[in-house]
Formats: structure tokens, C-alpha cells, sequence
């Protein structure tokens, strides 16, 4: 039998394309329609930029970004939960397709903020929810307001406004934070009676607020809504805002004070003391050198210079008893202080209580403060103070008629009570009728008297344990 194979072999004819009217061109790309966000973060600092900046393309119905796209993008707030204002670049063309905003910024905490995206002729776009937040690391509470530092060093003030202490630019009262207007970047803030004054990294001065005594050091007596530089030059280390004064003290040692007494500028305390820190208080004023020594001078009707007298001075008096302390602060008309080892010890005026001895007895001269808590630092109100252990641990004695004293009650203390809610504070600042600290992760408290929104919660309730501030 013959075995044989079929082969089929196929022949394939060449494929003729005829184009009609001409040589084929490349394929269009389709036309842009809408705007979408590609970038967009959940989370930001107050008054910093987005990060990573927000990006918005312009695509295809498809869903396809057009890179021949050049469609100028503008960006503004949509939902704004915490009247905040949105900055930086708000319009950009597009590059390849893509609109990129590197430098937006919203002032004001809260959470849901989104951004809204619109360009001529195309379909707009909404982000997904932004919350804006603020870590302080330095607070300090005034008569009526309250201001802090980010870690940015962007200053928030709330609370009282109608000299413009809160420096927004406005007279409005405010009960949570609001941006301090001016672009300044602080180290440090100080809450005054009813001005504020801040000194930048690099020692320059500004302040604001009410200036009827010259307390702003400007050479005038017109009060500012936002700030405005301290004359003369100087380079200050760190600035102190008294009740109608303030003061500040170089790296080498000089302490300048303006307001009062008819001094409008930075004028140099005599007596050739040279001081580490300063600090101003109702009708007084503090410093302390390098080596300890506490010096006080101006009124002193309580004893609040600690010199065993009640006569004035107008120059440095050395503080008796002759201990050695780490830090001073100057209350209304007295004056509290913190040695290295940790005992605090007060003097002047204790009708409150606020000397912490146990008594409501005035003392010319230094009164260790009862109790025996060891503390890291000291800071003086009105007519009470409050005191921070290296365990972050605040404790407070003093008029308690507001819930300053942050214990729960409305009890006045003569000695030191501990502050409820278990926080542990990285610092701490005594107001006049409230208390302010921050915690070792920068979120900030207040309590106590919350007239004007100065506990910046939200509210105008006082309270009298420690209350989130807005942030």
C-alpha cells in the first residue's frame, strides 16, 4: 500500500489600503472635558504649604490625561469648617496636562476643608476631604487672650480682640485660633494685658495690640491690629508683655522695658546688671542673671520685689534671702520663682492665696510655697500660678473663682492642687483669670475663665479642667 501526504500550501495576497483624499495622519488625541485632582492630601499643617502639592489634571471623557492640554486652573475653597482662607498660588496653567499648586495654604484648623478645581470649558472638580491642624510648642495666656507657637513658627492668638491683641488684622473677639497677620515667623510669643508681642529667630521685635502707654515700643501710642516692629534696633534674645509694659533682654545681657511712664521705645534699665531672663509683670518688672540672682524694680506696695520693703524702685533691687533660682516670673503684684533643685518659692500680694504658703498673708521677702512638689518651671498669673514637674505634671494654687486652677472646682487653694485629666504638659502659662499648656506633643489646653472665646474651644463657657483648644 502506497502511503502518501497531502501538502496544502496557502498564498496569501498583499493587503491594498486605499486612502480617500489623501495620506493617512497620526490619531488625534480626544478632546479635554473635565479636571481631576491626581494629588490630593487628607491632612496639613495651618498656614504651611500642602504638602505634597496639590495636582489637578485635565483628561478626556475616558478618563485620559490630555498632555497637549494648556487650560489655566484656578483653586479655591469648597466646604471651609473652620473659616479658613486658602493661599498661595491660586491659578496655574497647565504643563503636559497636569496643573501642579506647590504652595497653597489654609490658616485655620479644622476638619473637612475641600478644594475646589475650575478652568474655562471643562467640568470641575472637588477634592476629597483636608483636615488642617496645628502642633504648638510654646503657649502663653494674657489678660483676656491666649497665643501660641507652631512648630513652624506661625503665631495664633484667640480670645479678646477689640485692641487688636490677637493681631489678625481685625477687633474681632475670636474663640478659637486665628492666624497672626504679617508673614512674621516667631520663636516666641507673649501675651500682654491687652497687647501681644513675638521676637523672630533672629532677635527682632514686634508687637501689637493696645498701645496707650507705648507698651508696642513703636514711639507712638496708636493702638495695631497686626504687628509692627519695635523701634530702636535691638536684638532681643526673648521679649516679656506686662500688663502696660514690656520687656526685653539681649544675648548679652541688657534689659530694655517700654510703656509706662512715658517711654515709648526700648529704653536701657540701668544699674549694670546683666541679666539671662526677664520678665514683666503687672506694675513690676523681674530679671535674672546668669548666676541666679533674681532682681526686681517698680511698684511695690505687696512686697512683689522681694526686697523686705514695699518702697518703689526704679532700678534693679536684688531679691533677699539670697537663693539661688533657675527661673522668675512676675505675677500682677507678686512674683514667683523655681530653683534648680526644684522648690518654688513666691512673694507680694497673697489676698488669694497666691503665694502657695498656706496663708493669704502678704510676704516682702521669698515664702517657700507649700506642699513639696518638685517642680521644673513656675509661671505667675493675676492671683494664681501654676507650676510644672519634669514628669509633666501641673499643679496650681491661687484664686480659683473662674476653674483656673484646673481641679474640678471653683475653690480657692493656698497651697498647690493637682490639675485633673492626666495630661502630661511640656510647659505651662497663668493668664489673669485662666490657664493655658502644652502637652510633649503639641496639642494645646486651656481652662478657666472663657470670656471672649480666651480657652480657644470653641466656646464662651468657662471651664474648670483642661479643655482641647481648637486645633
Amino acid at each position: 500500500m502506497r502511503t502518501g501526504f497531502l501538502i496544502a500550501i496557502a498564498v496569501s495576497a498583499p493587503l491594498v489600503i486605499v486612502a480617500c483624499g489623501g495620506e493617512a495622519g497620526p490619531t488625534q488625541p480626544a478632546a479635554a472635558t473635565k479636571l481631576v485632582f491626581t494629588v490630593q492630601p487628607t491632612s496639613a499643617a495651618g498656614a504651611q504649604p500642602i504638602t505634597p502639592a496639590v495636582q489637578i489634571a485635565v483628561q478626556d471623557a475616558s478618563g485620559n490625561t490630555v498632555t497637549s492640554a494648556s487650560a489655566t486652573v484656578t483653586v479655591a475653597l469648597g466646604a471651609n469648617p473652620g473659616a479658613g482662607t486658602l493661599s498661595g498660588t491660586l491659578t496655574v496653567a497647565a504643563t503636559q496636562g497636569i496643573a501642579t499648586f506647590s504652595n497653597l495654604r489654609i490658616d485655620r484648623p479644622g476638619s473637612g476643608y475641600t478644594l475646589v478645581a475650575s478652568a474655562g470649558g471643562l467640568s470641575g472638580a472637588t477634592s476629597v476631604p483636608l483636615a488642617v491642624t496645628l502642633t504648638f510648642t510654646a503657649m502663653s495666656a494674657g489678660y483676656t487672650h491666649s497665643c501660641g507657637v507652631t512648630a513652624a513658627g506661625a503665631a495664633y492668638c484667640w480670645g479678646y480682640n477689640e485692641y487688636g491683641a490677637l493681631g489678625d488684622g481685625t477687633a474681632t473677639d475670636r474663640s478659637s485660633p486665628v492666624l497672626v497677620a504679617g508673614g512674621v515667623t516667631f520663636a516666641t510669643v507673649s501675651a500682654g494685658g491687652l497687647h501681644t508681642c513675638g521676637v523672630t529667630a533672629a532677635g527682632a521685635a514686634h508687637c501689637w495690640g493696645e498701645n496707650g502707654t507705648g507698651q508696642l515700643g513703636d514711639g507712638g501710642t496708636i493702638r495695631r491690629l497686626t504687628p509692627g516692629l519695635v523701634a530702636g534696633g535691638v536684638t532681643f534674645a526673648a521679649v516679656s508683655a506686662g500688663k502696660s509694659h514690656t520687656c526685653g533682654v539681649t544675648a548679652a545681657g541688657a534689659v530694655y522695658c517700654w510703656g509706662q511712664q512715658g517711654v515709648f521705645t526700648p529704653e536701657l534699665v540701668a544699674g549694670g546688671v546683666s541679666f539671662a531672663a526677664v520678665s514683666a509683670g503687672g506694675s513690676h518688672t523681674c530679671g535674672l542673671t546668669a548666676a541666679g540672682a533674681a532682681y526686681c524694680w517698680g511698684y511695690n506696695s505687696s512686697g512683689q520685689l522681694g526686697d523686705g520693703t514695699t518702697d518703689f524702685r526704679f532700678t534693679p533691687a536684688l531679691v533677699s534671702g539670697g537663693v539661688t533660682f533657675a527661673a522668675v516670673r512676675a505675677g500682677d503684684s507678686h512674683t514667683c520663682g523655681v530653683t534648680a533643685a526644684g522648690a518654688a518659692s513666691c512673694w507680694g500680694d497673697n489676698s488669694a492665696g497666691q503665694l502657695g504658703d498656706g496663708t493669704t498673708t502678704n510676704r516682702l521677702t521669698p515664702g517657700l510655697v507649700a506642699g513639696g512638689v518638685s517642680f521644673a518651671a513656675v509661671s505667675a498669673g493675676d492671683f494664681h500660678n501654676c507650676g510644672v514637674t519634669a514628669a509633666g505634671a501641673v499643679y496650681c494654687w491661687g484664686d480659683n473663682s473662674s476653674g483656673q486652677l484646673g481641679d474640678g472646682t471653683t475653690t480657692t487653694r493656698l497651697s498647690p492642687v493637682l490639675v485633673t485629666g492626666g495630661l502630661s504638659f511640656a510647659a505651662l502659662s497663668a493668664g489673669s483669670g485662666h490657664t493655658c499648656g502644652v502637652t510633649v506633643a503639641g496639642a494645646a489646653y486651656c481652662w478657666g475663665s472663657n470670656f471672649a472665646g480666651g480657652l480657644g474651644d470653641g466656646t464662651t463657657t468657662d471651664r474648670s479642667t483642661p479643655g482641647l483648644v481648637v486645633q
